[in-house]
Parts: C-alpha cells; sequence; structure tokens
C-alpha cells in the first residue's frame, strides 16, 4: 500500500526545495562572480601575473594613476605619479603613498579597477600592495608599489584594440586586521 502526499505536503516540500535552492545560488554567486571578474576582466578587474611577457611592442600606452580613501579611513592616500608612459608588453612599477592621519593603528585594504573596463582583461598586476591589507600606526606614512605591464595580445583584441590610455585606480577601505582575531584570543597557561 503506497502512501501518497497530500497536496499541501507537495506545495511545502516544493516551496522548501525553492528557498533551498535558492539560498545554495545566493551562497555560490559572490564566489562564481569574483572568478568571472578575474578570468574576463569584465568590471575592470585586473589579471596576476608572475613576470612580464618576453615580447614589449613599439606602441605607447599612458597609464593614470587615481587614489580614493572611504570617509571612514583617516588616511590620506595619493598617486606619486599622475601618470606614466611605457611600451605595451613593458614592466611598469608605479608607487602610492598613504599616510595615517589618526592617532591610532588603522588597517586597510585596497579595492582596485581600470578604465576602460576591457583594459582589465590585458592589464596584469605582478606585485601590488593590494594583494595584502595594510596597518599603518598613528601617522605612519609609507610608500607603497605596483608592478605592472599591459599584455601585447591587447592589440589583437578588435573591441579593445584602440586603447592607449587606461586608469588604474584604488580604493582604501577601513579593515579589521586579521591578525587582530588571533591577538584576542587567551594564551594557554600552563604551569
Amino acid at each position: 500500500m503506497s502512501r501518497r502526499m497530500s497536496p499541501e505536503t507537495r506545495t511545502v516540500a516544493w516551496l522548501v526545495g525553492v528557498v533551498v535552492t535558492m539560498g545554495a545560488l545566493a551562497w555560490a554567486a559572490v564566489p562564481f562572480y569574483d572568478w568571472f571578474c578575474r578570468v574576463t576582466g569584465y568590471g575592470g578587474t585586473t589579471q596576476v601575473s608572475q613576470a612580464a611577457p618576453d615580447q614589449v611592442l613599439d606602441q605607447v600606452i599612458r597609464v593614470r594613476f587615481d587614489a580614493n580613501v572611504e570617509p571612514s579611513l583617516e588616511w590620506t592616500f595619493r598617486p606619486m605619479q599622475t601618470s606614466m608612459e611605457l611600451k605595451i608588453g613593458e614592466n611598469g612599477l608605479a608607487l602610492y603613498e598613504a599616510v595615517n592621519t589618526s592617532d591610532v593603528p588603522i588597517t586597510g585594504t585596497a579595492s582596485y579597477n581600470v578604465a576602460p573596463d576591457i583594459a582589465g582583461y590585458y592589464f596584469s598586476k605582478i606585485e601590488c600592495f593590494c594583494f595584502t591589507e595594510q596597518t599603518l600606526q598613528p601617522g605612519e606614512r609609507i610608500e607603497m608599489p605596483v608592478s605592472f605591464f599591459v599584455d601585447p595580445e591587447l592589440v589583437k583584441d578588435r573591441d579593445a584594440s584602440w586603447i592607449r590610455d587606461i586608469t588604474l585606480s584604488y580604493t582604501f577601505h577601513r579593515t579589521e586586521p586579521k591578525q587582530a582575531s588571533l591577538d584576542a584570543a587567551p594564551a594557554d597557561n600552563v604551569n
């Protein structure tokens, strides 16, 4: 003898399934979107490389530098150069300066993008202060490097080959230092 579910039970089971599926999709959306942006350069997301390419073209590109801080971060933050011209494929090194203007240590993390958006697929960073959080002591001033290149494949892309000006923009956000949670844990007293 088989038991059939009542229509109300089937409806509840279906709704629970929909809620679970929506929750799983929402949970997966952020890592998937992050992966998608890194792979495609969508939204001006830059690439990460180990080294500059061997090929350097005889075509010049200008990179402009921009710096911002969120209002709750008591830092001054600026590029130490407003722009730089380099050959496509050539390794560039730019410096940014940050100063903690408060009387307490502050940790910040930089988000970044490039404009025009499509250039993100061809703009690669080798080293960047944006890869890790930065903690500045009261009044501390630091210079932070970003080593980068523009991939020569840019000139082969019919949608991006016209680009000869790229803006690299950073925004520093206040964050809680990752080490703080470890420091706050009580030490085991062994006698």
